[in-house]
């Protein structure tokens, strides 16, 4: 009785319970699903992971702020050196064998930084030597050998100007040809002002009167003339004053002239085609003494020379002006020089 009660309650149970297969779908479907979702979490730890990875390498990479410390302590001021100050810019020319130097500008700083006084000393200009005389220029050569040693041309012409003129060389720089052309590509171009139309002997080149922009091949081109012009190196000396006084000019819109770490970057750019003596000054010191004198046009200037007496040999210090010029400029009043001699004033503009 009782096996045949088990018998009946089994078929009741089988009866009732729902089909396998129906159940065996949805198992699976949950079990595919569990799989996926798996697979997305592993694959979305595998993202962190590089994520995290990469995040991890760009840190290590990147520049990591310093640990804070004290506040920092503001810059110095650099103190402006006062009183008058000279400094000498020499043009050398060819790169190889005797090396001279063709254009030999004094520019001085009077002590009150009105402005600049570009004076022009002839190439042909003859100071005192070892033994006699010789041309200003030749002092350079004599010193830099082959002319690789421009430092050591720089130091003996700033020696022979000394001589001649009575004042303390503070500072200056060589500029070869090849730097002549970067500075003045590097800056734009240099505006120059000839009253006079100029025809290179080198190139043909024509250079019209009146008020131009140079690149860097013309401006070296007009600084290498001197024949064909009516007073042919002094000409070409006053050229170059022109080129500076125009170089002058693109340094003070650029805001080079009162920006040592500007000015730093463009003598890196033209490298080795410059030599700088700082003397005892700082550049940050020599920018701030000449940066206020740089705000004003410059004014140009020609050593008085006896331009009569030319035999060949070399020009001769103009015995009635030179010992006038030379005073006022130990004196520091070349301005009043100036305004007593306005035909020895070269036209910059």
């Amino acid at each position: 009785m009782i096996e045949d009660e088990l018998r009946a309650a089994f078929a009741r149970i089988e009866e009732s319970t729902p089909p396998v297969g129906p159940v065996r779908a949805a198992v699976e479907r949950a079990v595919i699903t569990r799989r996926r979702r798996r697979r997305r979490v592993r694959l979305a730890s595998t993202a962190l992971a590089v994520a995290a990875v990469a995040l991890v390498g760009f840190t290590a990479m990147a520049p990591r702020p310093p640990a804070p410390t004290a506040a920092p302590a503001l810059p110095t001021p650099v103190p402006e050196p006062t009183g008058a100050l000279n400094l000498l810019l020499l043009g050398v020319d060819q790169p190889a064998g005797s090396r001279r130097a063709d254009s030999v500008l004094l520019v001085h700083l009077p002590a009150d930084r009105s402005r600049l006084y570009l004076v022009s000393l002839p190439r042909d200009l003859l100071v005192p030597s070892q033994g006699g005389t010789e041309k200003l220029n030749a002092t350079f050569s004599r010193a830099a050998g082959s002319g690789t040693d421009l430092a050591a041309g720089y130091r003996t012409t700033r020696e022979a100007v000394a001589r001649l003129t009575g004042v303390r060389v503070d500072a200056g720089a060589v500029l070869t040809y090849p730097g002549a052309r970067e500075l003045t590509d590097a800056v734009g171009g240099v505006p120059v002002c000839l009253p006079e139309p100029v025809r290179s002997v080198h190139t043909e080149r024509r250079f019209p009167a009146g008020c131009q922009r140079l690149d860097g091949a013309a401006a070296v081109d007009l600084l290498r003339q001197r024949y064909g012009l009516r007073d042919g190196g002094l000409d070409r000396d006053r050229n170059a004053a022109r080129y500076a006084a125009g170089l002058l000019n693109q340094f003070r819109e650029q805001g080079t002239a009162t920006d040592p770490a500007q000015l730093g970057r463009l003598l890196l750019r033209v490298g080795s085609a410059v030599t700088v003596d700082t003397g005892d000054l700082s550049l940050p010191a020599l920018v701030a003494a000449s940066g206020r004198a740089a705000a004003a046009e410059p004014v140009g200037l020609s050593f008085p020379v006896d331009f009569d007496d030319w035999t060949g040999r070399g020009f001769e210090p103009d015995p009635t002006l030179a010992p006038g010029f030379l005073d006022a400029l130990r004196a520091d009043r070349l301005a009043q020089w100036a305004a007593a001699h306005p035909d020895r004033v070269t036209a910059l503009r």
